[in-house]
């Protein structure tokens, strides 16, 4: 179908009410980036949800990680979006400020050489991420083994997705329709979905991050829903996203770490939805395991409710006066790919939604 009867399409549906979750955090970007927003029916509604592995990292573990920056001869490696996080006391920056060793890295792989480089310090990475990052934390780790380097640890709090969304579907009922996060299903492939959309009878659409992308996957999902044909994942990302996903990577993550519960910020512990480094590599084991609680949220802050899809950031009565990206009071201000963050980038109305 051309671009142009698609958006027709979207734009004059008068069906019910439908809700679409769209877990990726960069299609909640290019969403707002593109405006796709504006061309879709009232009734059609777009909802994110827990699609930032930083916005949903326990407190727990921003609290470990702030102890070992702290030990002495310990540095604590992280990526930039994890700096700002909100522990029980405390981020790693204010850890920084207050003379902690806290660095930015730009890929795990660094972690090794850093501390090839440096014996006499020992390196703990925070390993922070959904399928689509964990491979390179076993990358590195392998890396390490076969180079003998010992001073290095990784901290984790890998997560999987489709765990997640079966927490979603089981506690979310309203939610009619989900567009699959693309850079995870390049990982886990289309076929990962399956056994979700056969128990909850919902559609599942994959899709790349174009605009044209993101609206065939829509006009897709709103198609099956509007026909009656609610089951089913469509993969339309076929270029990148295979149905058993990438063997390779695969093969890694199985080598590497064993499934486990996890704790979700907002969510709570979620059977199966950990990865946690097996006990052959014990010795680079910095935690993970026991973080199974979580501190309250800031006063106000309706976080949880935002990656849920219970309400939209704009709701939340701390959204752009209290909480902004320079001063966040909950995680999902704070990275790039949190929902609250990027509806602060993009859209017009800063103080609330009062669309």
């Amino acid at each position: 179908m051309e671009i142009e009867n698609l958006v027709a399409a979207l734009r004059h549906y008068d069906g019910p009410v439908l809700k679409i979750m769209e877990i990726c955090g960069t299609h909640t970007a290019a969403i707002f980036k593109s405006g796709i927003r504006s061309l879709l029916s009232p009734k059609i509604k777009l909802i994110s949800g827990p699609g930032c592995p930083v916005c949903v990292t326990p407190a727990a573990f921003i609290d470990r990680c702030v102890g070992y920056a702290q030990k002495e001869n310990h540095v604590l490696l992280t990526f930039g979006d994890m700096v700002k996080v909100p522990g029980s006391s405390g981020s790693l920056a204010t850890a920084k400020g207050e003379g902690a060793r806290v660095e930015l890295m730009y890929s795990p792989l660094e972690a090794v050489e850093k501390a090839r480089a440096h014996p006499h310090l020992t390196y703990v990475v925070a390993a922070v991420g959904f399928e689509t990052t964990a491979p390179a934390y076993g990358l590195a780790l392998e890396e390490a083994v076969a180079g003998g380097v010992k001073n290095l640890k990784f901290v984790t709090a890998l997560k999987t997705v489709p765990p997640a969304l079966d927490w979603i579907c089981r506690h979310e009922t309203g939610i009619d329709g989900f567009l699959c996060p693309g850079h995870v299903s390049v990982i886990i492939g289309s076929d990962a979905y399956r056994p979700l959309s056969a128990a909850f009878q919902r559609p599942f659409a994959v899709a790349g991050f174009e605009p044209e992308h993101i609206l065939a996957a829509l006009y897709d999902l709103v198609r099956r829903l509007e026909g009656g044909r609610k089951a089913g994942v469509h993969n339309l990302y076929g270029n990148a996203v295979k149905a058993k996903g990438n063997a390779k990577a695969l093969a890694l993550l199985e080598r590497c770490f064993v499934p486990g519960a996890a704790m979700w910020r907002g969510l709570g512990m979620i059977p199966g939805s950990g990865l946690y480094l097996k006990e052959a590599y014990a010795a680079y084991d910095g935690g993970g395991r026991g973080l199974d609680s979580d501190v309250a949220l800031p006063a106000a802050c309706r976080c949880d409710d935002v990656i849920t899809g219970r309400i939209e950031p704009g709701d939340c009565p701390l959204f752009g006066g209290g909480c902004t990206p320079s001063s966040p009071h909950g995680p999902c201000m704070v990275s790039a790919e949190g929902a609250c963050g990027i509806w602060y980038r993009h859209s017009p109305v800063k103080g609330g939604n009062k669309r």
